[in-house]
């Protein structure tokens, strides 16, 4: 299951399912407020957001699960696999995060999601993808509230003693990413049990954007291992969760 970043949506994956081969399923993390969820409150609380996004995998909790998680979406990914690991007693394959350091590392007390120009800032400094729409008058309103509502989560986001999960971890980062840096992404080494990799990739905070093709082949090597899947192209989309 693949979880966006702030500000992000399914849409963000639309293209993993068509590079994943057969016996692989692609599964996208839907938040509140936007896609068919549109209309919905925003969750400003990751305890809120992770409750239920691990309540909504029970139906896939017979089948083997990786999770995968960008900027924000890596400590949902890292929150939800907690959930399923001591809540329902399932173990993912693998945890992958990416552009984004894990909880121990001291963050500064951000304020985007109350200071709107500080969030533009941000948003234009990191390439975010919604920066496009907030151009659009007709969507800016939406886009700025979608933001500033996943801000505030990710900024209130202090877990005050994080747990380590049992399954092994993948790490990733742009190794010109201006917000996140390689040892930040080391620094979820420490949150797991289950063995930890580092990979880097040329390139900023979406750096996962122009090499989608590398890191999709890179995740899905890790799965082929775990699962010894025989690798076959397939046309397979995916769905939202």
């Amino acid at each position: 299951m693949c979880f966006p970043h702030a500000g992000g949506a399914p849409s963000s994956f639309r293209t993993w399912g068509d590079r994943l081969p057969a016996g692989l399923e692609l599964l996208t993390a839907c938040y509140p407020g936007r896609h068919n969820r549109f209309g919905e409150p925003y969750l400003t609380r990751m305890d809120a957001l992770a409750d239920q996004l691990a309540e909504s995998l029970q139906p896939y909790l017979d089948v083997p699960l990786a999770l995968f998680g960008h900027s924000m979406g890596a400590a949902v990914a890292y929150e939800v696999t907690l959930r399923l690991e001591q809540r329902y007693g399932v173990r993912p394959l693998r945890l992958f995060v990416s552009g984004h350091p894990s909880p121990q590392v001291p963050q500064a007390v951000g304020d985007c999601h109350t200071d709107p120009e500080a969030l533009l800032d941000r948003v234009d400094r990191l390439g975010n993808s919604l920066a496009g729409l907030l151009e659009v008058p007709e969507l800016r309103e939406i886009a700025l509230a979608t933001l500033q509502a996943d801000y505030e989560l990710i900024e209130t986001y202090r877990p005050a003693a994080p747990a380590p999960v049992g399954c092994p971890m993948v790490g990733y980062v742009g190794d010109q990413d201006a917000d996140c840096s390689a040892e930040d992404v080391r620094s979820w080494a420490e949150l797991t049990t289950g063995g930890f990799e580092f990979h880097s990739f040329p390139g900023g905070h979406f750096y996962l954007e122009p090499h989608e093709p590398e890191l999709v082949r890179h995740v899905v090597g890790h799965l082929a291992e775990d699962l010894r899947l025989r690798l076959v192209p397939s046309s397979r989309g995916g769905r939202d969760a």
